[in-house]
């Protein structure tokens, strides 16, 4: 593959991150400048400070550097949707503006793209520095994805990627408003392979990833990719109805043939709180799946674009 008649597309999500656009461009320019032809696409996520602007700096003194300014916050997977859509390039190359995803991995990534591969994604192996919570619930986040849905996605796959021109292509096409986009990485196939790299510490400003978002991307995770949650609320109701069944010939036959029976009202209460309890959570993972359905029936854009330098799709 000659390097030289091909172009790289790089996508970076932002969002508040106006202290990072101009170091990441200048350690992707470092990277790329000797090695292919590329462009740089900021997508700026709704940004409340001067990321815009700084990024409008950049490419007056660079015209490889292109920008999409959304017209709010619609979210890190869409706004790399958005990127994707428009992105040029025979490869597309995506990672976050925080420089937690080395730059200098990139020419690993087109190596293994000259090789043959069509996906090549990053898997982040953390360290003694990350925190026990954070080492603890990214754990959890891909044993619960793996358990509950069809699709498989390795630990520590991170949204740093290289995706070949046909992937893209597959990916654009997708009309789903439930983005998650490591996933469907996962779920469209063809030639994929794994490198490992060690997240460096975030550059400038504050993570946007909170307790409440990550609980939101791993639930729109797993439904998106599997009925499974649904299938566990049967057996669960199931196995409630048994052992109510069982606990009541238990109770009958205590108050006929015994005289054992303790007037109260503990065993009925803990019994219905248990049982209210579990019935309010499967109402809860049926909701989630109806209001998905009545979100995908609107066919609402997943973007909407307010400003771009970009030709269209």
């Amino acid at each position: 593959m000659n390097l030289y008649k091909k172009t790289i597309s790089l996508v970076v999500p932002c969002f508040n991150e106006e202290g990072n656009v101009e170091a990441i461009y200048q350690l992707i320019k470092t990277e790329l400048d000797p090695l292919v032809n590329f462009e740089l696409i900021f997508v700026d996520d709704g940004s409340s400070d001067q990321t815009l602007l700084r990024i409008i700096q950049i490419g007056q003194q660079d015209s490889r550097v292109r920008y999409i300014t959304l017209s709010r916050n619609f979210g890190h997977q869409n706004a790399l949707k958005a990127g994707l859509d428009y992105a040029k390039g025979d490869a597309v190359i995506s990672l976050d503006a925080d420089l937690q995803h080395p730059p200098r991995l990139i020419k690993e990534f087109i190596e293994k793209w000259q090789q043959g591969y069509d996906v090549i994604y990053s898997v982040r192996k953390d360290g003694n520095e990350i925190g026990l919570f954070k080492r603890l619930s990214s754990k959890l986040f891909y044993r619960f994805i793996n358990l509950f849905s069809d699709t498989t996605i390795q630990e520590g796959a991170a949204d740093f990627r290289l995706l070949d021109r046909k992937v893209v292509n597959v990916i654009k096409a997708l009309p789903e408003n439930y983005l998650f986009i490591r996933g469907l990485t996962s779920w469209v196939g063809f030639k994929q392979i794994g490198i490992e790299y060690k997240a460096e510490k975030r550059f400038s400003g504050q993570s946007k990833y909170s307790l409440k978002r990550m609980i939101h991307f791993a639930s729109s995770g797993i439904t998106s990719f599997s009925t499974k949650p649904l299938k566990v609320s049967i057996y669960l109701g199931f196995t409630i109805a048994i052992i109510s069944f069982i606990y009541g010939l238990y109770a009958i036959f205590e108050a006929v043939f015994t005289s054992n029976v303790i007037q109260g009202w503990t065993s009925v209460i803990v019994s219905v709180l248990f049982i209210g309890g579990i019935q309010l959570i499967m109402i809860g993972i049926l909701g989630e799946y109806l209001g998905k359905l009545f979100m995908e029936n609107k066919r609402r854009p997943n973007y909407v674009i307010k400003e771009t330098n970009l030709e269209g799709k």
